[in-house]
């Protein structure tokens, strides 16, 4: 029997201590975002599903990092998916319906985006209601796949109908109406600060790359994933962080 119980704690031993490696990109991304949140904010949870993150907590406790309910003045959900009102991590939900999200002009403080804008067939339509949403002096915070990764170029090669049975096969635990069509729209760092730009935001935007979470099915695919990972050339790297202020109005 093999001494580790995860294949991550042979190559990140790290993880032993507290669940997550010194690469963890949940831990990367929301750490930056808790550091942007404070009490007086109304936080959008753009794209925020069932919260389907909660369920992990007992067994993964440091992803609490996501939760920004209860440390901020109000959390909105917003979904196109009417599950997003059994989402426990925010305080409110409501549906979008039409392309204008149902929430009003500059009302927001800080929006979160999180693994939903490759999902997005308009990017810009996107942006635009973020920069109609977000208040002046106010932050969004973006987290997506980058377009030319292994793992988003492995997902365009497939239909999206058959998206759900490949996922559940690498990702066991993840349920098929917790997937979606990809489009990739906005996946790239060129993509993404043109379009910060275009629609009054001064942000920034970088790759992470952290450990091949998509392989821990099976102890050698993991190995084999950590060892292209260290050797990945960077515009290959697989995620994308995004962090805008909004521009005053001219």
């Amino acid at each position: 029997m093999s001494m580790y119980a995860d294949p991550i704690e042979r190559f990140y031993p790290e993880f032993k201590f507290g669940g997550f490696s010194s690469v963890d990109g949940t831990m990367s991304f929301f750490t930056r975002v808790q550091a942007l949140a404070s009490p007086e904010m109304v936080v959008l949870d753009v794209g925020c599903g069932r919260g389907q993150a909660a369920d992990r907590f007992e067994q993964r406790p440091w992803e609490r990092c996501r939760v920004l309910k209860g440390r901020c003045q109000k959390v909105i959900g917003i979904d196109v998916d009417p599950a997003g009102q059994t989402n426990p991590l925010i305080d409110e939900f409501r549906l979008i319906q039409g392309d204008r999200w149902p929430i009003q002009d500059s009302s927001i403080d800080l929006l979160v985006s999180d693994a939903v804008l490759e999902h997005v067939p308009d990017a810009d339509a996107y942006f635009r209601e973020c920069q109609r949403v977000v208040k002046p002096g106010g932050f969004i915070c973006l987290r997506t796949p980058n377009r030319w990764s292994y793992v988003s170029i492995i997902a365009s090669l497939v239909p999206n109908r058959f998206h759900d049975r490949v996922v559940q096969k690498v990702q066991p635990g993840r349920q098929a109406k917790d997937v979606f069509p990809t489009h990739y729209r906005a996946n790239t760092l060129s993509a993404l600060r043109r379009l910060m730009a275009r629609h009054g935001f001064d942000g920034c935007a970088y790759r992470h790359i952290g450990e091949p979470a998509y392989l821990r099915f099976s102890s050698m695919a993991y190995g084999f994933g950590v060892f292209v990972h260290r050797w990945l050339p960077r515009p290959m790297w697989p995620m994308i962080f995004a962090f805008g202020r909004r521009l005053p109005d001219s």
